[in-house]
């Protein structure tokens, strides 16, 4: 068999995506909470009021200005508040999971529900409680958890109180969060991915040539590697046998012709949007192009002596990382784009696009497969993968979807003669494994599961759960370690 055994088949999820009880179970706000619903091609935006009481939009990625807060309007929809209701409904979900075979389930544990205004305030036993209930039901049904402690669910409390990963106190904030986890779940939990797609803070700015706020930042990105590397060390002293992992956005980008502007600019794209913070957590230090990066977009960051040393001590036990789709890159102008997971580019003629124009490219997994593990030669982890789309629920409660199995076949059959030329890949998870909200639209009707949630992007529905056709794929693909993939 090409897969090792012992491989980590399953799915993938986040707590703001999938959870619900927005505000139960003494749970704060995260900024997710005050989005809307946005169309496939433009990201959800949130509502705040500004310090003279005046509603304005935002984005979930953005800092609130100075004396704003974030306000739920009664005339707009949040689907986050209910999602999928995962928390009302975990033990079902998780028993689905475990019928299908996962070895693995990646989840959040939402720091909002341990320490919904700080450690000021104190612990959630609520939040605690709810967690060990979760990885309960995991090992009834033999699954392992992979816990991601990071994943855009940061108390609103930090953003209004301290201006956010701004302010160097997050990194002692975040550490305190993640040493109650460890702690707490030691018994439960092995295997731990600090911050999910930490690229994506710079990444939006090369996406759209715009670094008015690259200051703020790459800040808050050194303070996010920082407050990483800490849990890397505090996790090997808690429990030896703790495995942490970084988590990249992985972005391809092809060069759109041969010219020489074209290729460099690849080159380029790829080093500022992805081996940034991949070398800086891999290899425990900023790469060599950091200082000129740094000079060129005039960037005068607080980066500490005892940050260097701390980022050296703490570097990943392996890599994770995200990959849905690629893009092309050109220095000609007037050619069409496509869009991207929180990325666009030039539309690839060679490839097809999915229903949110995102190009499907299992090559591309193969080849940034061989890319990381040539660069840092760590066991990888696709902790993302998946395919949006329309899913249409029929009348005696059947989905159909055989695209979504067409897309993760041949995703599938690149992961494997991947492993077969050599490159160490441990576990697979796919994206929103049962239906969720989508981070970058708020649709519900951007589905990605095995399992269908009856819920639409108005908050119309019953949440129920039906198997999809994929469901019974991707059990026969866990079955048989990934050699019947027909």
């Amino acid at each position: 068999m090409a897969f090792p055994k012992g491989f980590l088949w399953g799915g993938g999820t986040s707590a703001t995506q999938l959870e619900g009880g927005w505000n139960e179970g003494g749970k704060s706000p995260v900024s997710a909470d005050y989005a809307l619903v946005s169309d496939n091609f433009h990201f959800r935006q949130t509502t705040y009021r500004d310090k003279d009481g005046h509603l304005k939009f935002g984005s979930t990625f953005d800092v609130l200005p100075e004396g704003a807060h974030y306000t739920v309007e009664d005339e707009h929809h949040y689907t986050n508040h209910q999602a999928s209701d995962f928390y009302h409904r975990y033990a079902e979900d998780i028993a689905l999971f475990g019928e299908m075979g996962f070895k693995t389930f990646n989840l959040t544990i939402s720091w909002a529900r341990i320490y919904p205004h700080g450690v000021e305030k104190g612990i959630n036993q609520e939040g605690i409680d709810f967690y060990h209930r979760v990885f309960a039901e995991c090992k009834k049904h033999g699954i392992e958890p992979l816990v991601t402690l990071y994943k855009y669910d940061m108390p609103t409390y930090f953003d209004e109180k301290y201006g956010g990963w701004n302010n160097r106190a997050l990194i002692d904030e975040f550490v305190a969060f993640a040493k109650v986890c460890l702690e707490e779940y030691k018994n439960e939990v092995t295997y731990w991915v600090t911050f999910n797609e930490i690229n994506v803070l710079t990444l939006l700015m090369s996406m759209d040539n715009d670094y008015s706020q690259a200051q703020e930042k790459y800040t808050q990105l050194h303070y996010q590697m920082v407050a990483a590397a800490k849990v890397v060390k505090l996790a090997h002293t808690i429990n030896p046998q703790n495995k942490v992992g970084c988590m990249i956005c992985s972005t391809v980008n092809y060069p759109y012709s041969c010219a020489p502007e074209d290729v460099l600019l690849s080159q380029s794209r790829t080093k500022n949007q992805m081996y940034y913070c991949a070398d800086t957590m891999a290899k425990g230090a900023y790469p060599y192009y950091s200082e000129n990066l740094w000079q060129s977009l005039q960037l005068s960051l607080d980066i500490t002596e005892e940050d260097r040393q701390v980022l050296l001590e703490g570097k990943a036990d392996f890599l994770s990382f995200s990959y849905y789709t690629s893009s092309c890159v050109t220095a000609q102008e007037n050619v069409e784009t496509t869009a991207g997971n929180i990325s666009w580019g030039v539309k690839n003629p060679y490839l097809k696009h999915s229903d949110w124009g995102w190009a499907m490219d299992p090559t591309g997994l193969k080849y940034i497969l061989h890319e990381f593990y040539a660069r840092y030669n760590l066991p990888l982890f696709i902790i993302e993968n998946g395919l949006g789309a329309y899913d249409e629920l029929t009348e005696d409660k059947q989905v159909h979807d055989s695209y979504r199995i067409e897309y993760l076949r041949a995703h599938i059959e690149a992961m494997k003669e991947s492993v077969e030329e050599g490159v160490d890949l441990f576990g697979y998870t796919t994206w929103g494994c049962i239906d969720l909200v989508a981070l970058s639209t708020g649709q519900m009707s951007k589905r990605y599961g095995f399992i269908y949630v009856d819920m639409d992007d108005l908050g119309n529905g019953t949440f129920n759960r039906y198997k999809k056709d994929s469901f019974y794929w991707y059990k026969q693909v866990i079955e048989t370690n990934g050699e019947r993939l027909d």
